[in-house]
């Protein structure tokens, strides 16, 4: 495909590229030598972390690396690419890498792999730091530290000072937050030398997985598959009353597919759908509200979902498929209410439809009709045609499919190449005319391929998301180094010209890839620093207190607290950087003090609430990035943009509430095809109805009660639970001797619900109520100890002897000594179609009353001139 012809007017694209280059990939672009440094430097680190996740090393035998060792590596390369891509100042060059930056990128990348130079020597004297151990870690944190400042912004190096001081301050600290303190040798032996600090969790996850997937969508982009979309989208709904809006909102979701980062996201949608959607009749402000809304809602989109949400595999301890499934239906849902929303904001304004080309109905339905059929018997055949292969050529299997998919692209390339490349039209040229959906599909079928790879083995072959994200990076790197001369070969074009190309385009991938990781891993590493220093003086167990404190034990109050928490973050740090923080400080405190409450709130429900809020941050005045960067295309004021961004982005900040009170929404306890029917359709119309609420119109503008009423209807739809609970109980409490029984009976991937009793370290009794789930059926005590858990019997009384290290149980706050006390069944309530039909039957009379009163307000428009 084709780059865009035309450049929207009004539109600075080279301001646009500077404000992405300094948010994700660095300011600074020097030409000559120094140039071709940073580019293969870049290049280098991509080609090693493809070697890391591959089976290469075990293969040959050659390379093989520790985790400890390729994160040092990782570390090493992001700390020297952050002083040559990203200026000291806003007033240092762009165009040449000063001689002192130099030297702190060369220092940075030898402390930053210092881990993988001296691994033998420092595993032979653990705990015994030399002093070139020590200068390296003074020397790394330093440097660290001025790198964030320089990638991420002074607030998150206030918020990693703020932590060093508390760990040698400790002692001055009021009692609530008190601990010894530490000296400095013990400080930096645990964040420079050790795998709790800096070259913890968070750089592991950056290491293993996020680099690849962040490679994966630069590639798919690069390749065009980001253009490809976005004109999907316009065919799609260009023509639609309000339909630029509708097609931002569409591109952003099929750019969330690939992509995790907001301000990108904005930018390479906006600079199209912006000015459209201005064209038609929308103001700049609600125009760029609407994109960054959108966009925003990238990171939350599965398959490939913000860096964030990878760090949740580690800190939830399931599989990122399960994580995947989990994420699906609000992502979904949100992507459904603000198109909704803009429907409602057309209606309002009497937006224009973009002209599309004249077409019979029957015509019309059955180019949907094929479209639809064929769609679904495509996905049949690739996936019922995998499945025969494997089974019937078993371990042979893998090659046969590769073929077959080597095949399939080849086919695809050559039909795409008997058409002609797309180019999107100028959006603020006199006449647009929108292209036929099926016109633009066959022009890159071969984009599917490598996210078919990618969902195959996330979600079908259950592999890990480092080797899933290998395979489909393999694949696209095929489509970049290929597509363009098969093009050429096809259509008979200058091949030596196209192969050159495509050359350039491979290796500027490889590189943009990697400078797109600069700011995750550098983020990562200092957010390590945090957790290092969570870890050394205790204040994870103090953060519980003092939460529990200002909420009052109140459970709403205290995720306000942490809502507010996430959003003030994030206004200053990256949404990575900030998951981890709240996700280290006060997803356990969340847990713990719902488990004290009486409530077992799921532990992915508590990591995905934090992680929406930290999303919501690039959207929120007064730093809403995201905003910003929709603001600079419009020519509006980015504050305007994101407090009207923020009001279309309630429909996304109102479901992390919904994820803990009723986890269902998550596909949590959802076991059957019908239930998860019925849990999305309530769902749906419950975001739909709070949508129609916060924007003051349903079917016609709302009265005040009206407004009222459907946000009680939502209420109602999001949590019948909560009307049957004021009438009778949602559980049975049954002795703790039928724990093991009970456990026996849940059926295979369900959950149960327990209560136990003990003391916890600070010396006080505890009571908490807790939600684990069970895997395969099997003997009960196997099954507890899959989770980490072991259950000690004596009589009656049921006694936990031991929990994992890490392990779900660990992560949920049960702890040895603590005695099972009761199971919890859930108990014979009135069904809860009841306040669900009372509310759909309030629904159906609120639109009654709203259809009634516009026909009133029409009858009387044309009424009107003839009195």
């Amino acid at each position: 495909m084709s780059e865009v012809k035309a450049q929207p007017a009004g539109v600075d694209l080279e301001e646009l590229e500077q404000l992405v280059a300094e948010a994700d990939t660095g300011g600074r672009h020097p030409v000559g030598t120094v140039g071709r440094i940073l580019l293969w430097v870049a290049v280098a680190w991509s080609l090693f972390q493809l070697w890391y996740a591959s089976p290469l090393p075990f293969v040959f035998g050659f390379g093989i690396l520790n985790d400890t060792e390729a994160r040092a590596i990782h570390l090493g390369f992001a700390l020297f690419l952050t002083f040559l891509a990203y200026p000291a100042l806003r007033s240092s060059p762009r165009d040449r890498v000063p001689l002192l930056d130099w030297v702190l990128a060369v220092v940075g990348g030898f402390a930053g792999a210092y881990l993988f130079l001296f691994y033998v020597q420092l595993s032979g004297r653990p705990g015994q730091p030399t002093t070139l151990d020590l200068v390296t870690g003074t020397v790394g944190i330093l440097l660290l530290l001025e790198a964030t400042r320089r990638a991420l912004g002074l607030p998150m190096v206030v918020v990693a000072c703020v932590f060093i001081f508390y760990t040698f301050a400790g002692q001055y600290m009021p009692d609530v937050i008190q601990h010894r303190g530490a000296s400095l040798t013990k400080f930096l032996n645990h964040q420079w030398l050790t795998t709790e600090g800096v070259f913890g969790i968070a750089l592991g996850v950056s290491t293993s997985f996020v680099f690849l997937f962040v490679l994966f969508g630069t590639l798919l982009e690069k390749a065009g598959a980001g253009n490809w979309m976005m004109q999907i989208s316009i065919a799609l709904l260009g023509h639609l009353r309000g339909g630029p809006a509708k097609v931002a909102v569409v591109s952003s979701a099929l750019n969330g597919v690939v992509s995790g980062s907001s301000v990108s996201n904005v930018v390479s949608g906006g600079i199209f759908t912006i000015p459209l959607m201005k064209r038609t009749g929308l103001s700049g402000v609600k125009a760029g509200a609407i994109e960054a809304s959108a966009s925003i809602n990238g990171q939350i989109m599965p398959p490939v979902m913000g860096a964030a949400a990878f760090l949740m595999v580690e800190y939830v301890g399931i599989p990122y498929s399960e994580i995947v499934k989990h994420a699906l239906l609000p992502a979904v849902f949100s992507y459904i209410a603000l198109l909704y929303m803009v429907h409602l904001e057309a209606i309002k304004m009497g937006l224009k439809t973009i002209p599309q080309r004249p077409t019979p109905a029957r015509e019309r339905m059955l180019r949907m009709g094929l479209g639809l059929s064929g769609s679904i018997l495509a996905v049949c055949i690739v996936y019922y045609g995998i499945v025969a292969i494997q089974a019937v050529f078993g371990g042979a299997a893998p090659p046969l499919l590769a073929l077959a998919g080597v095949a399939l692209y080849v086919a695809s390339v050559w039909y795409s190449s008997r058409y002609p490349d797309l180019a999107l039209d100028d959006p603020n040229a006199p006449i647009l005319e929108l292209p036929r959906a099926w016109d633009v599909t066959r022009t890159g079928l071969d984009f599917l391929i490598p996210i078919a790879v990618l969902l195959w083995c996330l979600m079908v072959e259950q592999m890990s998301p480092g080797l899933s994200a290998f395979w489909a990076t393999v694949s696209i790197l095929g489509i970049v180094a290929t597509r363009k001369p098969l093009m050429a070969l096809y259509r008979k074009e200058n091949l030596a010209a196209s192969v050159r190309a495509a050359w350039d385009d491979l290796i500027d991938g490889l590189a943009l890839g990697a400078r797109n990781m600069i700011g995750i891993g550098i983020a990562t590493a200092t957010a390590g620093i945090v957790v290092g220093t969570i870890t050394l003086t205790g204040l994870g167990l103090m953060m519980t207190e003092l939460v529990e404190f200002i909420s009052g034990g109140n459970v709403i109050l205290m995720l306000i607290l942490i809502a507010a928490i996430s959003l003030v973050l994030g206004m200053g740090i990256p949404t990575t950087a900030n998951y981890i923080l709240v996700a280290t400080l006060m997803a356990p405190v969340v847990v713990d003090l719902g488990a004290q409450a009486g409530l077992p709130i799921p532990l992915i429900a508590v990591h995905l609430f934090v992680f929406y809020f930290g999303i919501m941050a690039d959207i929120t005045p007064p730093v809403g990035l995201a905003a910003f960067a929709a603001a600079a295309i419009s020519k509006e004021d980015p504050i305007a943009t994101g407090f009207q961004g923020a009001l279309y982005s309630l429909r996304t900040a109102i479901l992390p509430f919904v994820f803990i009170f009723n986890p269902a929404i998550l596909l949590i306890g959802v076991d059957t095809w019908p239930q998860t029917i019925w849990v999305a359709t309530v769902s749906l119309i419950a975001i739909l109805l709070f949508s129609a609420a916060t924007m003051n119109w349903f079917v016609t503008k709302s009265r005040l009660w009206e407004s009222s009423a459907l946000l009680l209807i939502c209420f109602t739809l999001f949590r019948p639970d909560w009307w049957l609970n004021q009438v009778s109980p949602p559980y049975e409490e049954l002795p703790g001797s039928e724990f093991l029984s009970a456990v026996a009976q849940t059926p295979a991937d369900g959950r149960i619900n327990f209560v136990v009793e003990g003391v916890d370290l600070m010396g006080e009794d505890v009571r908490k109520t807790v939600n684990v789930p069970l895997g395969e059926p099997g003997e009960p005590l196997e099954r507890l100890r899959g989770i980490g858990l072991t259950i000690t019997q004596a009589g009656d009384a049921l006694m936990i002897s031991n929990v994992d290290f890490g392990s779900y149980a660990k992560r949920i706050g049960l702890d040895v000594g603590y005695d099972v006390v009761a199971v919890l069944r859930k108990a014979d309530q009135p069904s809860s179609l009841i306040p669900i039909g009372l509310a759909l039957a309030a629904t159906a009379g609120v639109a009654g009353l709203q259809f009634a009163r516009a026909r009133k307000q029409a009858d009387r428009k044309e009424t009107g001139p003839a009195r």
